[in-house]
């Protein structure tokens, strides 16, 4: 089973790589398989690879239902 999750671009880096935030929990991805990329956009992220762009509502809609699944398995 695969597991892609959004990721809010926060910083470019040198050799297609950059900072993204999950939530508020930062992780350096590889960014090569996308162009045109800019500090604010949205990303699926997988396995520390950015693999497209995501509407930014879209991401977040999917962030508090990640949120909502992970407050009812601790409940």
């Amino acid at each position: 089973m695969c597991l892609a999750i959004p990721a809010e671009v926060t910083e470019l880096l040198p050799e297609q790589m950059a900072r993204v935030s999950v939530d508020g929990v930062g992780k350096l991805v590889s960014v090569a398989l996308l162009d045109d990329l800019s500090v604010g956009d949205y990303v699926v992220l997988h396995v520390g690879f950015a693999l497209t762009r995501i509407d930014p509502d879209e991401a977040r809609r999917t962030l508090a239902l990640l949120g909502q699944l992970g407050a009812e398995v601790v409940a």
